[in-house]
């Protein structure tokens, strides 16, 4: 049976923290809708209704298109051991750039990554759970460092290039502000 919160109570962070990966899901008013996994240690509770999470470089910037015309963000994390659960965290997002000042204060939460693109702080209004019954069974081994390796060998002047070419618009041709 699933149960709604308005907030991240302790015991809802505890399982949060515990994930080592979770999804995202974001839509403009028109054209697709976008889910996509994250990992690494990339996601940080701030207090019961605030969380940021950074975005690293990727093929697509869907995102941070779809957050400018229409913030509502969707979090959703699975139980892929121990006891079952799903928890999705609904709220209102908005993009934090390098360029702009809240930057320099998020960014020291996280560990070093290269290719740093945004980070997105998302304002919780509802929390849901449910029973995760049929999430299979997952082990965690490893995290990958495919992205680390290849945007840290590309430097930061080649990263930009790779945004500049894959990231400025979304797949649906809109518009990121990647560079502004």
């Amino acid at each position: 049976m699933s149960k709604f919160y308005t907030e991240l109570n302790s015991k809802l962070r505890e399982f949060i923290e515990q994930q080592k990966i979770f999804f995202v899901g974001t839509a403009s008013q028109e054209g697709r809708v976008n889910v996509s996994p994250k990992g690494m240690d990339s996601l940080r509770i701030l207090d019961a209704n605030q969380l940021v999470w950074l975005n690293l470089t990727g093929s697509g910037n869907e995102t941070a298109a779809h957050v400018l015309e229409q913030p509502r963000m969707t979090l959703m994390f699975c139980s892929f051991e121990g006891n079952p659960l799903i928890l999705r965290v609904y709220g209102k997002a908005k993009t934090i750039h390098p360029r702009d000042d809240p930057w320099v204060e998020h960014i020291s939460r996280f560990p070093k990554y290269p290719g740093a693109r945004q980070i997105f702080s998302l304002h919780v209004e509802s929390v849901q759970t449910s029973c995760g019954f049929a999430v299979p069974n997952y082990q965690h081994l490893e995290d990958r460092d495919d992205l680390v390796n290849l945007t840290g060998k590309l430097g930061e002047d080649g990263v930009k290039n790779y945004w500049k070419e894959k990231n400025q618009l979304s797949i649906d041709g809109k518009p990121t502000e990647i560079f502004k």
